[in-house]
């Protein structure tokens, strides 16, 4: 999927610069200055404060459209990374996965799902034994308590279904709001915008929807985005700032959405690509 990201990013990047240079040599070099400064170092961005682009013009409705239009163009058919097969897998899963990367909790996941996929189950593994095939996931003893107490529930109070609703999402053990939107997003495609630290960055980098708190920029999502786009929204921002508008060294070179951004270090990554 990320490689299918940049190529799309790079290949609309290679079309644009061809196009620019047909107007041949001569030109170019008589805009060049006498003496061309060399490109400061990039330096390299951070999530949050510091990689918003604060002050800026705030984008328009079009300019919105245009932007989701793109990724649109580049991703037809977006999905999460996360590996399940029912709602109570994908539940588990998106549980195990914060403060981890989706790779890791799906090397972890795939023998776990091939023996366990109903919370009757799960609690018949046991916390002790859960721990065992989670290991390798951050804080997972934490995790394991967690993902026994939240089968229990659903087994004594919601017939051992996963509800659709984000308000008793929220009260299972181990489920925020961001969870319970993945949850309802991908398991009952509801339109629900889940800030992770890649939407969250994305949000506040390009100045598309700024917020100090992802819930911030949640609302700010669900406020701008069109109807057409609004239920693989979130997945199209996460996979532009998974492989794309990367942390580090965002491809601002191959950024389908470059010139909408309004992120004051871009130019600065464009001439360094």
């Amino acid at each position: 999927m990320g490689r299918q990201i940049i190529q799309a990013t790079a290949k609309k990047k290679r079309k644009s610069l061809s196009s620019r240079n047909s107007s041949g040599p001569s030109s170019a070099r008589a805009k060049t200055p006498a003496k061309a400064k060399t490109p400061a170092k990039p330096k390299a961005p951070k999530a949050g404060s510091k990689g918003k682009a604060p002050g800026t013009k705030p984008w328009t409705a079009a300019e919105v459209e245009e932007a989701f239009q793109r990724l649109a163009a580049v991703i037809p058919e977006p999905r999460g990374e996360l590996e399940h097969i029912n709602p109570y897998t994908l539940l588990v899963a998106v549980v195990l996965s914060a403060q981890a990367t989706d790779a890791g909790v799906n090397k972890a996941t795939k023998p776990l799902f091939a023996v366990v996929d109903t919370p009757q189950k799960m609690v018949a593994l046991g916390e002790e034994r859960l721990r065992e095939y989670i290991k390798t996931i951050g804080l997972y003893n934490t995790k394991a308590k967690n993902v026994i107490a939240l089968s229990q529930k659903l087994i004594d109070e919601h017939n051992s279904e996963v509800p659709a609703a984000r308000e008793v999402l929220e009260t299972l053990p181990g489920v925020g709001r961001k969870t319970a939107n993945v949850v309802l997003n991908i398991a009952f495609g509801e339109e629900t915008f889940a800030v992770d630290t890649h939407v969250f960055r994305v949000g506040n980098r390009t100045g598309m929807a700024p917020g100090k708190t992802p819930l911030e920029v949640e609302l700010k999502l669900e406020k701008i985005v069109p109807p057409p786009y609004r239920v693989h929204a979130h997945h199209w921002l996460i996979l532009h700032g998974r492989y794309v508008c990367k942390a580090q060294r965002p491809l601002c070179e191959t950024c389908v959405i470059n010139d909408l951004c309004r992120w004051p270090q871009k130019t600065t990554f464009m001439a360094s690509g």
